[in-house]
């Protein structure tokens, strides 16, 4: 893979997970980026403490989030991705 090409996926990878980070937010999750080049989602259940971390890695044709315990979830249906978070996490 190319610099060029790797920049590419990191930029990707990041607005899925910005994508995400405003659903989560909008269902009163908190969210924060980890990892090198913010290449992971934090995010937490304010009231029950509990917390994930969160991929958005490339799939076949497309990209995928993925999540501990087989959480999985396509990117271009990100509420449903922040509907399941919230389920596991509230």
């Amino acid at each position: 893979m190319s610099v060029v090409g790797g920049r590419g996926i990191a930029e990707t990878r990041r607005n899925h997970l910005a994508a995400l980070a405003r659903e989560v937010e909008a269902r009163g999750l908190a969210w924060r980026f980890a990892g090198p080049d913010e290449s992971l989602l934090a995010v937490y259940g304010p009231r029950t403490g509990r917390r994930l971390m969160v991929v958005a890695t490339p799939a076949g044709d497309g990209w995928s989030y993925l999540w501990p315990d087989g959480g999985l979830a396509d990117v271009t249906d990100v509420e449903a991705a922040a509907d399941q978070l919230t389920r596991l996490l509230t």
